[in-house]
């Protein structure tokens, strides 16, 4: 019976992976459709879908599904999307910006009210948040690149804004109206990104503790588990020994 029960875990750990696999996949198919429709089909004229596509490909989705979802808008298939952004406090008073694309904006809106009151948050007003953070491109290296002052000196050259380089490897940053071609620029010197993308950068953080960060944890899950939810940001900060213990 042991060796069938952990065959059962394993399983279902498996299961749970495919799941938010296939999930992340739809997100990012739902990306690309919205900007393929909202320009050119062709990522190389349109930037918006030259992004969506190229972080497809850094999140390993499948070049049919790609594809497909760029098929998808040039035949007009497809819901309206539209995209709506919601913000709101969580546990210990962490701000949490939520962008969501949806064809019901009712439906979206009641889901992460409710997202949010089940888990010790609160959905608050357009703007309640949003100042804390800076909207920014960002593009990310390994390590493998090159060292700092190599990949500093390239993101300067790029017209990048800043680099921040760790053990990790290489994050760097751009106006989010310059990402497309601070990223163009780079792959000719750097090669191919691990990713590049819009994101909201904290200006400010918000100190967690094990259980406040527990918390979180649990409201983002349930927050991303949404299918209209394309992505959740916080500015939560935490010690590594309670991202350890988590």
């Amino acid at each position: 019976m042991a060796g069938h029960s952990k065959w059962a875990n394993i399983q279902h750990r498996k299961n749970r992976q495919d799941s938010v696999r296939a999930k992340l996949f739809s997100k990012l198919s739902k990306e690309i459709t919205v900007a393929a429709k909202m320009g050119d089909p062709d990522p190389e004229k349109n930037p918006r879908l030259r992004l969506a596509v190229k972080e497809a490909k850094s999140q390993s989705c499948p070049k049919d599904v790609i594809e497909r979802a760029i098929k998808k808008a040039i035949g007009g298939e497809g819901e309206a999307y539209e995209e709506i952004r919601y913000e709101g406090y969580g546990p210990n008073g962490v701000a949490i910006i939520v962008e969501a694309m949806t064809d019901n904006r009712n439906r979206t809106a009641s889901n992460v009210r409710s997202t949010f009151t089940k888990n010790g948050g609160n959905l608050g007003e357009t703007g309640s948040v949003a100042f804390m953070f800076d909207r920014k491109g960002e593009i990310t290296y390994p390590v493998s690149v090159g060292d700092a002052d190599t990949v500093l000196m390239a993101a300067i050259e790029a017209g990048a804004e800043d680099v921040e380089s760790s053990e990790d490897g290489h994050i760097i940053w751009c106006a989010d109206t310059d990402l497309n071609e601070v990223a163009t620029a780079l792959e000719g010197v750097l090669g191919e990104s691990d990713s590049t993308k819009l994101v909201w950068k904290p200006m400010t953080t918000t100190e967690m503790d094990l259980d406040s960060m527990t918390k979180l944890m649990k409201l983002v899950d349930a927050l991303e588990d949404d299918d209209d939810v394309q992505r959740v940001t916080t500015n939560f900060e935490a010690s590594d020994d309670v991202m350890g213990q988590l």
